[in-house]
């Protein structure tokens, strides 16, 4: 039996605080210099001009050929109010190569013409090349979270600059790392999922991929991240796109911070402020989250740029601002650098008043302009304001296609697999049916070259929907289609039209087995709001209608978050989640189907069963209560569909001798954990090893266990491999009443795969900073 050794260093958390810190992007002296020559030559109105970014909408309009820009408006923009940036796609309609190779040059000519500083020009390329025609589209990160391997964050976020440059774009507002912790959260699926520990590992890996390794210099194929929505965007109380969020202090600094600490540590350059409120307060009107916490307790030097015109909304939505003058000075007093305004420019007129009335400090603006001077020339755009052209020859390559196809293919959940179902082996006979069987639009989601991912079906053609990807791998002759319940594509993202049930199940009589692909169509934002977490009754009674007939089905749930189907996920035999795992993500789950590639991910959040038991994996211990005996007989035992971390495989995998390297151990050290993964099956398998601990006694009220650290590993049948992890104590602290970090003496639990162990922390330590 062959045995390897393998070693996870989880990242340590013990940092000095604010004077004793060393900053979280090491400055480049030469850059400084640069940066303080150019502000010493610019005036006021170049300066809050620089601070404003504009959409690309309102510089050109349709010219019955597509989308013309209006130069003289280019121009004025530039020449007169000195903008800065730039944003969007026109219509949120991708366009081709060459008409980004147009439009941007363009801007940078006039920008470095009148103003001898280039634009930065941004866009949401949030799996891929979101904007760009013929670019390459990968699984959501809702899917790399799934995955649980950090090389698939960095490689799809390296394709993904590497596309975006060769159409002259330098800037991506991504990775989205809100904790994805509430299921009726619209915009869960572009997270990584609801747990800090597998957010901060992938933004880490992302960035990497995005910026490359020296956050100071970055190449040409490279690009400037906005990780966003700083802070707790993901936790709204009602569960709608950009409404209040009410998290108790210590959850918001010790999950929800965490992830945007990660970022900004390894090197982000700009982060993306939260539309909503936090506790009451407007984020974008928060000095305390937006200078204290980020700024000067991380001593990071990056930019801050607000949302679509969430300024304005502090006065027409959040009233804390009696007009749009009064928003802008508490946004910019806040911490905010540049603004989206994103129609007009007003900003630079209300905010030089500001200056000069000295209700915004010039030491605040010229604050703001070098962190945006400073982005431009870590990207090199003082040098080169464009980029693109033959050194981008890649750019939509089978090489980039095959990278998305093993994203995909890694990131697609086994939950269900009764009686050996699946693999469906060559031959059978399958219908292929449910609303999801034969389009691209919801195998890809929102933010797929267009905004919500809908009216893009030609830009997509090329690829295959399951139905097609099934016939590709079965033959068509094999393969019948009858949907029984479509989506209505001219109305809303969840209108179905008239169903018709009596034809799928006709369809069925001739068959083997029941692929039933349900779930939701694209969506993202506000226009994903939903009042119902059930799925729809049409896909619940085609499911029921198909059972009746006594063949297997196969439910396929391609969906951005979990819709319960408690009532239906008995009738199935197999259930595969796939998410939403893009362009190649029907082609991956052929091959699965088939056998010819093994599962390997895991669920990266909770999977409700039941309305009113929402809940994530590291739940209060006092959450889940045992029956109470006399008068007063009731539980309150935790339901759920599918845990955090569950997914299965074709093979099976054996944990054993799991061992810590001190049992007990004081806060600063750093505890070894090794575990042994055998591969006890028959094939080939990747496995993600899940570290947890639980704190059995705490000082309130401890979870029930907290992911520590991950690592994916492939095994052959047979093959042993010993997993090492190595974790800073630190890392068990939590934030106590008092907002301090502590880790307390008492026991400990530590586990992986059904194994268990214990060790004990013998001293108590209490961190006077609010950061370790």
């Amino acid at each position: 039996m062959k045995k390897t050794v393998l070693t996870t260093i989880a990242v340590a958390t013990a940092i000095a605080h604010n004077a004793q810190m060393k900053p979280a992007i090491p400055r480049d002296e030469a850059i400084e210099a640069k940066i303080e020559n150019t502000l010493s030559k610019m005036t006021l109105d170049d300066k809050v001009g620089q601070m404003l970014e504009l959409n690309i909408d309102i510089f050109g309009s349709n010219k019955g050929k597509g989308w013309e820009m209006d130069k003289a408006k280019m121009d004025s923009a530039i020449k007169v109010w000195r903008i800065g940036s730039v944003l969007n796609a026109p219509g949120t309609r991708a366009a081709t190569v060459q008409q980004w190779q147009a439009w941007i040059p363009y801007i940078q000519k006039q920008s470095m013409r009148h103003l001898g500083i280039p634009s930065i020009y941004g866009l949401d390329n949030n799996h891929g090349s979101t904007y760009i025609q013929g670019g390459t589209l990968f699984p959501q990160p809702i899917n790399v979270a799934a995955s649980f391997n950090t090389e698939l964050a960095r490689t799809t976020a390296e394709v993904t600059a590497y596309e975006s440059r060769a159409a002259d774009c330098p800037w991506v507002y991504n990775p989205t790392i809100d904790l994805g912790r509430d299921p009726r959260w619209p915009r869960l699926w572009e997270s990584y999922g609801e747990d800090p520990v597998v957010e901060s590992r992938m933004v880490e890996a992302a960035i990497a991929g995005y910026q490359g390794s020296d956050p100071n210099h970055l190449g040409k194929y490279n690009v400037a991240t906005s990780v966003k929505h700083y802070l707790a965007y993901g936790a709204p109380f009602s569960g709608k796109d950009r409404t209040p969020a009410y998290v108790a202090p210590q959850v918001l600094r010790e999950k929800y911070f965490a992830p945007f600490k990660a970022a900004a540590q390894a090197g982000a350059l700009t982060f993306m402020a939260n539309s909503a409120s936090v506790n009451g307060v407007p984020v974008h009107a928060s000095y305390e989250y937006l200078t204290q916490w980020l700024k000067n307790d991380l001593n990071w030097d990056g930019m801050i740029v607000t949302d679509w015109a969430d300024i304005n909304n502090l006065y027409t939505r959040e009233h804390v601002a009696k007009d749009k003058k009064e928003a802008i000075k508490i946004a910019i007093n806040a911490g905010i650098d540049m603004s989206m305004d994103p129609y007009d420019v007003d900003f630079c007129t209300l905010l030089k008043e500001l200056v000069n009335e000295g209700q915004v400090k010039m030491s605040r603006i010229d604050d703001a302009v070098r962190r945006i001077l400073r982005v431009k020339y870590r990207l090199g755009l003082f040098d080169t304001p464009n980029t693109g052209g033959k050194d981008y020859a890649k750019f939509g390559s089978d090489d980039f296609a095959l990278k998305a196809l093993h994203a995909a293919e890694e990131s697609e959940v086994l939950l269900k697999n009764d009686d050996g179902t699946l693999p469906i082996a060559r031959g059978t006979k399958i219908l292929v049916t449910g609303p999801n069987a034969n389009q691209m639009r919801c195998l890809d989601g929102g933010w797929s070259y267009t905004w919500q991912g809908s009216g893009a079906e030609d830009l997509a053609s090329k690829y295959n929907t399951i139905y097609e990807a099934l016939c590709n791998k079965y033959g068509r002759d094999n393969v019948t289609l009858e949907q029984g319940v479509t989506y209505n594509e001219k109305g809303h993202y969840w209108e179905e039209n008239t169903p018709h049930i009596d034809k799928a199940v006709a369809a069925a009589q001739g068959v083997d087995v029941i692929v039933a692909c349900i779930g939701e169509n694209s969506y993202t934002e506000t226009p994903g709001n939903l009042t119902d977490l059930t799925l729809s009754k049409n896909q619940r009674d085609l499911v029921k209608a198909l059972a009746k007939t006594g063949k297997p089905i196969v439910l396929i749930l391609n969906e951005g978050r979990p819709r319960l189907i408690a009532d239906i996920e008995p009738l199935a035999k197999a259930v595969v989640n796939i998410l939403l795992p893009g362009n190649y993500g029907a082609d991956a789950l052929a091959n699965l189907l088939s056998g010819e590639v093994n599962f390997s991910a895991k669920m990266p959040y909770t999977y409700p069963k039941e309305i009113n038991s929402l809940i994530n994996y590291d739940y209060k211990v006092s959450e889940e209560v045992s029956t109470m005996a006399g008068a007063y007989d009731y539980d309150a035992k935790v339901t759920q569909q599918w845990p955090f971390g569950y997914g299965l495989s074709y093979t099976t995998f054996t944990y054993s001798h799991l061992t810590i390297d001190k049992t007990d151990f004081e806060p600063d050290d750093e505890l070894t954990v090794s575990v042994d993964v055998t591969n006890s099956g028959r094939r080939a398998g990747k496995e993600a090893v899940l570290l947890y601990s639980s704190d059995l006694v705490a000082s309130i009220v401890p979870d029930c266990r907290r992911l520590r650290a991950f690592k994916k590993i492939e095994l052959q049948p047979g093959e042993t491999k010993t997993v090492t992890f190595k974790l800073p104590a630190s890392d068990l602290a939590f934030v106590g009443q008092d907002m301090k970090w502590r880790l307390e003496d008492g026991d400990f639990v530590f586990t992986t795969g059904g194994q268990a162990v214990k060790a004990r922390c013998t001293k108590t330590k209490v961190w006077n900073t609010p950061n370790i």
